[in-house]
């Protein structure tokens, strides 16, 4: 078993290397197109939310990242 996990995390990691900085981002993605597609929200109005929204998550995961490499 703990070769598999291993295999699954080594394959995850090519691919994703902050899990949380991808799972805010298919949240965000989510939470938007639910937005423009359910709440009739204009679609210019969902781009400004998504590069907004993905700037926050930048900054946060930038600034998680300098807190970790500074201890």
């Amino acid at each position: 078993m703990n070769v598999i996990r291993l295999v699954a995390r080594e394959f995850f990691g090519m691919f994703v290397d902050d899990g949380n900085l991808a799972l805010l981002a298919l949240v965000l993605v989510a939470a938007v197109t639910a937005g423009v597609k359910l709440l009739a929200l204009p679609p210019l109005l969902g781009g400004a939310l998504l590069l907004v929204g993905c700037l926050a998550i930048l900054l946060q995961s930038v600034r998680r990242a300098a807190r970790q490499s500074s201890r």
